[in-house]
């Protein structure tokens, strides 16, 4: 892979090159047409020792299905993918499942970190399963890695885990506990199982830091909600990495109304701490359609192109899970 090296002449630096949604390829249907059918909520990761793509994704029911239903696929061209593990929100003894991390580790072990609704209250929370391989993912076999009351919060999910140097980085979705909070308060915030939907407290991103992906330690608050378009979230869903810039797209919203059809928008960090909103004054990627929601987006770099995956909003408001690629900009394309 070539480092990126179009508009440096023009002191251009660290520019991702982006997409039309609307020239996306869909890669899997929603279970259902109308809202709260949703395909999406995916991560990838290309295996090059086997020349493989690997995708989990989230299948969601409205109300009282929720995300009832977890897999991963697998393909050789990064578009056409077949399912080969799945896995139940039953399994889990939980009311719904949401997005994950897939990851194979420095020493060859295929990690899934996983984020459901802890059946002991209601609050989200992250586990992880190790396989030899994607298809073996065990969730009796799991293992704890974040809960809300070991990070003193009301919720932490939607894991992406990255590895810099050996160290782990793992960046999540949690929601703060407000400052005064009573029985009553607490019961109305955990009483849908999502705290998020209630509008008590915020969506914030965070992030953990490890040396063997399995024991991690919370170290804080890295993306708060701002003052405009995402005034109630601030959700960083990946990480592209442009030398010497890291690019966080995140998902956003202005109030607890748009939660669920959240759009995509763009930060930037020289060390995945310290963060600057490049996209203050509204979203950079959109649905034409419905509520406008395209979030959820994953992206990896596979030789010189980049792939994009993320969750759409389609025309009778249901979200299917939809990809494009785009060439890096080297100079030669």
């Amino acid at each position: 892979m070539e480092i990126a090296t179009y508009g440096q002449g023009r002191r251009l630096l660290g520019l991702p090159p982006l997409f039309n949604p609307q020239e996306g390829t869909t890669i899997m249907e929603p279970p259902g047409g109308g809202v709260g059918y949703w395909a999406g909520a995916p991560s990838v990761l290309y295996d090059e020792e086997v020349s493989k793509f690997y995708l989990y994704y989230r299948l969601r029911r409205p109300r009282p299905v929720r995300g009832g239903e977890c897999c991963i696929a697998e393909s050789e061209d990064g578009v056409k993918f077949r399912p080969i593990w799945q896995a139940k929100k039953e399994n889990f003894n939980s009311p719904s499942v949401e997005k994950s991390c897939l990851l194979k580790t420095i020493d060859g072990k295929y990690r899934l970190y996983i984020s459901y609704v802890d059946p002991l209250d209601n609050r989200w929370r992250i586990d992880m399963m190790e396989a030899s391989s994607p298809e073996k993912f065990k969730p009796g076999e799991r293992k704890e890695i974040l809960t809300a009351s070991s990070i003193h919060c009301e919720g932490v999910k939607d894991p992406y885990v990255l590895v810099v140097g050996g160290r782990y980085y793992m960046i999540a979705s949690y929601a703060p506990t407000p400052e005064k909070v009573s029985e009553e308060l607490k019961d109305k915030m955990h009483r849908t199982a999502d705290v998020y939907n209630t509008g008590i407290t915020k969506s914030h991103t965070g992030l953990a830091l490890s040396n063997d992906g399995v024991n991690f330690k919370w170290w804080g608050d890295i993306l708060s909600p701002g003052k405009g378009w995402d005034a109630y979230a601030s959700r960083i869903s990946c990480i592209l990495y442009l030398p010497p810039v890291f690019i966080a797209f995140y998902d956003g919203s202005s109030t607890v109304k748009e939660n669920y059809e959240e759009k995509t928008g763009l930060a930037i960090s020289f060390d995945l701490i310290h963060y600057h909103k490049v996209t203050e004054q509204g979203p950079l990627l959109t649905s034409p359609y419905g509520s406008g929601s395209l979030r959820y987006m994953d992206s990896i770099i596979v030789d010189d192109e980049i792939y994009y995956y993320y969750e759409y909003t389609r025309k009778d408001g249901s979200h299917e899970l939809r990809m494009n690629k785009v060439k890096l900009w080297t100079g030669k394309n």
